[in-house]
This record gives structure tokens, sequence and C-alpha cells, in this order.
């Protein structure tokens, strides 16, 4: 539990905020990397903590007490059955949702609880839905290049001239997605693989640090599924990934960590095998 009263919010994330003296000292994260990306302070190696999280809607608690440790370059999935309270947990990280009680840290020293939702995805933590949200009547490039220049009206952006450094890194993340070829189609036009993708380009144009993915491979063929997993582990180390999905084949493809969600609380954590081997988590869950 952190003690020290937070830091107020800097834009620019000024590592010189005071870090809280007991950061970090509640676990250790799985996975831990060594730095998050300039700016942030995860001096413990934990890019995430979420200590004794809960939410309530009209009496019913979507989370319990819930704590969850990501490390910086992780890639966790996150598991569970229907309402176990995965939503609500990125909920609750993106700043859509306020908890009733716990603490919610984004590095060291950034209180998510005390964030909105505009700071907070400035501060570097992206979230993908399920459901492709692109600009349909945009070219993909066009897309990309809106999601860069998000301090901007929609029209003020596209007519605004691209840096050198903006266009590279558009060209970049063209090729990370594989739609390069594409660059100048019209996003309506794309495959729902396709429009995942994109959506995933939009996030990493704006290079956060924490990325949320929400059942990514949803309605993806067998080459789009098998290209997402590669796409995961090649972001994985550059960024924090936490992947919420059903797909249990992918979930064994990709996976270095798994958590098990099961009625607002972790009901198990480890390796896939560990986790499918766990009594508690065949009972609730994967079934005999």
């Amino acid at each position: 539990m952190k003690s020290t009263p937070t830091p107020a919010f800097d834009p620019a994330l000024d590592p010189t905020l005071h870090p809280n003296s007991d950061a970090g000292t509640s676990r250790d994260a799985i996975g831990l990397g060594q730095v998050a990306g300039e700016g942030l302070n995860t001096r413990h190696g934990t890019i995430l903590t979420l200590e004794n999280i809960s939410v309530s809607f009209d009496g019913f608690k979507a989370l319990n007490d819930l704590n969850l440790y990501i490390g910086v370059g992780e890639l966790r999935c996150i598991i569970g059955p229907n309402g176990a309270g995965k939503t609500t947990l990125m909920d609750v990280i993106t700043g859509k949702t306020r908890p009733s009680h716990g603490t919610a840290w984004f590095g060291e020293t950034l209180d998510l609880t005390k964030m909105s939702e505009v700071q907070i995805a400035q501060a570097g933590i992206g979230r993908k839905f399920q459901k492709p949200t692109v600009f349909e009547a945009l070219s993909v490039f066009e897309n990309l290049e809106l999601a860069q220049k998000t301090d901007k009206s929609v029209w003020a952006s596209l007519r605004a001239k691209l840096s050198g450094e903006q266009r590279g890194r558009i060209d970049e993340v063209l090729e990370t997605i594989r739609l390069t070829a594409s660059m100048s189609r019209q996003a309506g036009l794309l495959s729902h693989g396709q429009k995942q993708f994109l959506e995933i380009g939009m996030l990493l144009v704006q290079d956060p640090q924490l990325l949320l993915l929400d059942e990514p491979v949803a309605g993806m063929t067998d080459a789009e599924t098998e290209f997402t997993a590669e796409l995961f582990k090649t972001l994985a180390g550059k960024h924090s990934l936490m992947v919420v999905e059903h797909d249990m084949g992918f979930v064994g493809t990709i996976a270095d960590h798994v958590t098990v969600l099961h009625q607002g609380s972790v009901l198990a954590e480890g390796s896939l095998e560990d986790v499918q081997a766990d009594e508690r988590v065949i009972e609730v869950y994967l079934g005999r």
C-alpha cells in the first residue's frame, strides 16, 4: 500500500516527481524490465500496481479486493468466465470507472484514481476495445495521422503538416501492422482483422507504455490470429501488454503469465500450464 500523498499529475511526466518511499515493496511483479519509457518512474520494475481494488454497482461487487501487478515489458493474459470483472478491471485502469476502495498506480508516482481518462491516456496507457473503432471514411494513413495528433481537432490534424519524425513513425507502424500496401485505402474497406491491426497501430503511434487489449483476435481468420500472436510477442518488451482473451489456443501462444479472474477477484495466477492444472480454474472456467 502506498502511504505518501500523491504528487499532482504532471503532463510532462517529470521524472523528478517525488517517488513513494515504499513503492513496489508489497510484491515483485513477474517479468520485470529495466525502463518503461522516458519520464515514467518504474524503479522497482512494476508498471501497474493495483491493490485491494473494489468496484460496486448497485450492491453487486464487480471487483472485490483485487490485487494485480504487471511488470515492465511483460505480456500478461487475463482470462475468466463472463462476469468475472475483466472489463471493469480495464475501466478502472483507464479511469472510466472509479474504484470504491483500493489503490491503482502507474509506475511509482502516478495515482490513476486521481487522474482523468485523458490524463491517463496522455501518461501512456492505451486501450483497444473488442470491436474496432476506426474512422472508416478516412484512409489507413489518415487514421494513423489523426491518432498521432491527439491534441488537435480532426480536420486541423489532417491539415497540419507532418514532421519528418512523425512521418517516419507512421511508416514504421504501417510496417509493423503489415498495412503499408494499404496505406491509401479507405479504412472501411479493410477486413475485420485489418481494422483490428489498424486500431492497434493507432495506439502504437502514440507510443503507449501499457497496452490494454480486449479480445483482440475475436472474429479473425487463423492467419490473422497467427500474425496477431507474432505482433504481440514483438511488442512485448518495448511495451507492457495486458490481453483479455477467451481463445485459450491464442493465450497459449503468447502468454508469459496468466491471471484468472472469478467473481471480481484473482482466482489463480502463474504459467498457463499451472492455471490449467488448478482444480479451481477447471471448475469455474475451463471445465473437464
